[in-house]
Formats: C-alpha cells, sequence, structure tokens
C-alpha cells in the first residue's frame, strides 16, 4: 500500500501572511490538526494545533472566543509555523511513512509531487487504517 492510496487529496491550506485567527477559524471549521503553509502550491510550512495554543495563550488568559480571534489576528502564521517539513511523496510506501512520522514524532506528512502539495497523511488516517485491518482481521479469526 502506498501513500497515494490513504491520504486526503483536498488538503486546506495556510499562506505565511494569513493571521493566525484564520489559522485558529480552519482547524476549528475542519477539526485540524494540521495545516501545510504554501507558496504557489509549494510547502514553506505547517502549523499545528499545538503551535496555534502555545500562541493563543487563551487558556492562561482565560480569553473568551471573540477576545482570542482578536489577539490571534494580531499575528501571522509565519510566527508560529515550523518552517523546516518532512514531506513523502505519493509513491512512498505507508509502511515507510509511518516509520517517518514515528521517527520524527511528527503527526502528519504533507504529499508532494513534483515540488507542489497534492494531499496530506494524518496519523489518524493510519489509525482509520489500521481499525479497519483490525476488524477484518477480527472477522477472520472468529
Amino acid at each position: 500500500m502506498h501513500v497515494r492510496d490513504l491520504m486526503r487529496r483536498e488538503v486546506m491550506t495556510l499562506e505565511a501572511t494569513d493571521d493566525l485567527g484564520v489559522a485558529g477559524g480552519l482547524m476549528r471549521l475542519g477539526s485540524l490538526r494540521h495545516l501545510p503553509v504554501v507558496a504557489d502550491g509549494r510547502v514553506v510550512g505547517i502549523v499545528s494545533q499545538r503551535d496555534l495554543f502555545r500562541a493563543a495563550l487563551s487558556s492562561l488568559l482565560q480569553l473568551r472566543r471573540e477576545a482570542e480571534h482578536e489577539w490571534l489576528a494580531m499575528f501571522r502564521v509565519r510566527a508560529i509555523m515550523t518552517p523546516h517539513v518532512f514531506s513523502v511523496a505519493p509513491s512512498v510506501t505507508l509502511r515507510d511513512a509511518v516509520e517517518i512520522m514515528l521517527d520524527k514524532r511528527i503527526g502528519c506528512l504533507p504529499v508532494v509531487e513534483d515540488g507542489k502539495l497534492v494531499g496530506l497523511l494524518s496519523e489518524s488516517d493510519c489509525l482509520r487504517y489500521l481499525a479497519r485491518l483490525l476488524a477484518v482481521a477480527e472477522i477472520g479469526t472468529a
């Protein structure tokens, strides 16, 4: 099995000039934990839910949602994004991709072909697939 067989092809993205309020809104709207940052279709960074949480300080400051959004809107994605992103090609085996995520302790891999973002593979995608395999195995042993 290859990354292309499991990756999500429709990926919400950010630009480095977007404000963190946009990032937070997209993450809440799509129930996402990672957003690739792109410039001309090329991955230049990634923002995780954890990055955004650190930037928000809302839990510490006990901000209401509106106040949190105003606070985040003052900052740009480039300020918190991780600029060095591990990525894979669609032709990489799923096992190799999972090994990269485990080894690098990351929750997702942007999928890049010819330098352009074509998808995203997350640990949740891999766990959903594992759950299906386990269900099939259980049926086979019943």
